[in-house]
């Protein structure tokens, strides 16, 4: 099921000039192990392990659309979730006013939800996903969920599909959690913009993104709160990320017809900073609808680039700079499979089954790493209860 779905469910009905509607998700999620702690994605401090919890999935989001004339629309979001501050705070998601001088041309400024890659715009909107969660080996390195910025899109006929071009350009918000610590990636710019092309239930798209990091990892507490030990001049410096550039490559086909469901996804991510390993990760999912029951199966996989061990001219800067950037490692494979019950109008029923098998040094995005005991291998067991309204 694609975000479309909801995004025209949550705006406002035929004839009405302003609505409200929300989306949620109660989620409950279990792990095979209290060596690392699951996660959704990177903006999350804390994870799943060997006891079930409801923080990981669950959500609460309502949006208001007020159309102001047939040109002029406004949208606001306010989105509940676990955060990087260990809270269910409520946030402002969207607020945003988009302006369409044509049908076929759109022009947006505020707050803006992120596309780096296909369907990231509606991760938390789980009744829009076929399964509990967007996979995570692939969007996990994504935390960016809002701008401040403005978008332009475009889209024109060809044949008998649909061309859509969009380019966007902002300022990032919110914390990305490290331990105890928060990294702010607040202010940081960003730009990208996706080609594509849809025709019926056919939509494929590339996609590319961008940022520059305004701030450096907040390393020097963590390493003396965990380790007790002085962050090196030498390391620092070697480990920077401010003023340092990461790209986002993607490429996205999403199939939806009939019974039958198919997702394809693929990315490559460039870091400019050696604190974080550049990795390529891919899914495919399919799903086949049986009435109100939709069965569905998976495979992902994420790997990121081991780099050398640092030559920093002392010892205790090199195995510094080795510990953190071997935090930033992936190697893993992941099979996911389970179903999704329409239960009533607008309600899903969700039950998954995530079996990862990686490498004992693949510790991103996990939080809590026991490094001398984890193997790399683990059963996550989800359900979830899905609406929306």
């Amino acid at each position: 099921m694609s975000s479309g779905l909801f995004c025209a469910a949550a705006l406002a009905a035929p004839g009405d000039s302003f609505s409200i509607q929300g989306f949620g998700t109660l989620g409950a999620v279990r792990t095979t192990t209290d060596q690392v702690e699951f996660v959704r994605d990177l903006s999350q401090a804390r994870g799943a392990t060997d006891k079930w919890t409801g923080k990981t999935d669950s959500a609460l989001g309502l949006q208001a659309n007020w159309q102001v004339n047939p040109q002029w629309q406004a949208v606001a979001q306010v989105l509940s979730r676990y955060r990087f501050d260990r809270t269910f705070h409520p946030e402002m998601a969207w607020a945003f006013v988009k302006f369409e001088p044509s049908p076929n041309l759109s022009l947006r400024a505020g707050r803006l939800g992120t596309e780096f890659f296909m369907l990231a715009d509606s991760r938390w909107v789980g009744y829009s996903f076929l399964t509990v969660r967007p996979p995570g080996d692939y969007f996990w390195h994504l935390p960016f969920y809002s701008i401040h910025g403005a978008d332009a899109s475009l889209a024109v006929s060809l044949g008998e599909g649909v061309v859509r071009g969009k380019v966007f350009y902002g300022q990032s918000r919110g914390h990305i959690p490290l331990a105890d610590e928060q990294w702010d990636i607040r202010r940081s710019p960003m730009l990208g913009g996706y080609l594509e092309y849809q025709l019926g239930g056919l939509q494929l798209r590339g996609s590319y993104a961008n940022i520059r990091f305004r701030n450096d990892l907040p390393l020097a507490p963590v390493l003396a709160r965990e380790k007790n030990i002085v962050l090196p001049a030498a390391a620092a410096e070697y480990l920077k990320t401010r003023d340092t550039r990461t790209h986002y490559y993607s490429l996205g086909l999403v199939y939806d017809k009939g019974p039958f469901q198919a997702q394809l996804m693929l990315n490559h991510i460039d870091q400019g900073t050696r604190a974080l390993s550049d990795s390529n990760a891919g899914y495919l999912l399919l799903g086949y609808r049986i009435g109100k029951v939709t069965p569905f199966v998976g495979y992902s996989r994420v790997l990121s680039r081991k780099y050398a061990k640092p030559e920093l001219g002392d010892p205790l800067s090199n195995d510094v700079a080795a510990y953190v950037i071997e935090d930033s490692h992936s190697d893993q494979k992941t099979i996911f499979a389970g179903a999704r019950w329409d239960v009533a109008r607008n309600v899903a029923l969700k039950a998954q089954w995530d079996g990862i098998r990686g490498d004992s040094s693949s510790l991103f995005p996990y939080r809590k790493d026991d490094r001398s005991r984890w193997d790399g291998r683990m059963d996550v067991f989800s359900l979830s209860l899905d609406f929306v309204f």
